[in-house]
């Protein structure tokens, strides 16, 4: 829900006029006017809400009639629990430290209230703040930035759902065959190479894009045996085939292209296993979308990505594959700063691992 209180706003005209004497130490004489507006209009939103995140408001100079109103509302007992998100700090600040004084609202800008929970950006930060606050440092939240990466990766709206039933945000290996279920892609084989990761990572993926042929009776009992595979293995979290992945499980699902473009953008690696191709398309779709290539000796492999993906013969034990896999990934600092990003700095990872448990 949202709710418009324009003096909230730093931009609010009354609140220009305002900085334009504080900026230069003095105390307007409307200063306690409008925050006691503030204060007025505030009150009975914030007493119904369990938890108040700020941004700003208790470092910078931005508002200070909102930092004032605020700071008596929680004096009163009338806000439950405040968390002050600390991004900039007017007091340490070679751009605006000029800009505020000794003395009442100023200082209120490197005061530590007791009753808020006080968070830094960055360790920098924390550092900075508990220096103006003298106070120990573990006493100061950090919580980093997030990322996205819906907004970022472009991900249609179809894709995200589907990723996010995969848990491929969460995974710390994704593993791509952009492929129909036919025997020539050498799936099984895939299968044995993805048991043979999980003891390396703790929540491997690798994700089959295209389905089985529902009219070639062989190809579905191809399609039954490698489920049955998928159950003797102990992978039937890991292995996951979108044809089987829709909102409804007992519905065949596909995807178009623009979906696999999404999978692409969350994947670690291309993994095509294949006894025979007439060409290879993946190939160059994961050059493009800039993620590693592990393939057999297929065309587009052999004459055109040739020593820049990793070739290896389908013949070798999975086992071997497997370590090739990990080896490439760990040894691939892009892909393991993209796994960093992609399992502990989205927002939705930071909401559960570091602001839910602020809420108590």
């Amino acid at each position: 829900k949202y709710i418009s209180i324009p003096l909230v706003d730093s931009q609010h005209p009354d609140i220009l006029l305002l900085n334009s004497e504080l900026e230069v130490g003095r105390v307007p004489k409307d200063f306690d006017k409008i925050t006691d507006k503030l204060a007025e209009e505030l009150s009975p939103i914030l007493n119904q809400i369990d938890h108040l995140i700020v941004h700003n408001i208790f470092t910078k100079h931005f508002n200070l009639p909102l930092t004032v109103a605020l700071i008596y509302l929680i004096d009163k007992g009338l806000i439950r629990q405040t968390i002050a998100w600390c991004h900039d700090i007017t007091w340490t600040s070679p751009s605006s430290r000029s800009k505020v004084f000794p003395g009442y609202p100023w200082d209120l800008l490197r005061t530590q209230h007791p009753e808020v929970t006080y968070v830094a950006v960055s360790e920098r930060r924390q550092r900075e703040l508990a220096g103006l606050f003298n106070c120990p440092s573990d006493q100061i939240e950090v919580i980093y930035n997030g990322v996205n990466p819906s907004e970022l990766l472009g991900l249609s709206s179809d894709g995200l759902e589907l990723i996010s039933r995969l848990n491929l945000l969460e995974s710390d290996l994704n593993l791509l065959m952009p492929v129909r279920v036919t025997q020539a892609k050498n799936i099984e084989y895939a299968m044995s190479v993805l048991a043979a990761l999980k003891p390396h990572y703790r929540t491997p993926k690798l994700v089959l894009t295209g389905p089985p042929d529902p009219h070639d009776s062989e190809n579905i009992r191809y399609f039954q045996s490698l489920l049955d595979l998928r159950k003797n293995l102990g992978i039937e979290d890991e292995m996951r085939f979108v044809y089987e992945s829709g909102d409804d499980p007992d519905r065949p699902y596909e995807i178009d292209s623009r979906v696999v473009g999404d999978l692409y953008r969350v994947s670690d690696v291309m993994f095509m296993p294949s006894h025979r191709e007439g060409f290879g398309m993946p190939v160059l779709e994961a050059g493009l979308a800039g993620i590693p290539v592990i393939s057999t000796n297929v065309p587009a492999s052999q004459e055109i990505a040739k020593e820049n993906i990793m070739i290896f013969e389908a013949s070798q034990p999975p086992q071997k594959t497997a370590e090739q896999i990990h080896n490439l990934v760990e040894k691939n600092s892009l892909v393991r700063m993209r796994r960093l990003i992609r399992t502990q700095y989205t927002w939705e990872a930071i909401f559960a691992n570091k602001i839910k448990p602020l809420l108590g």
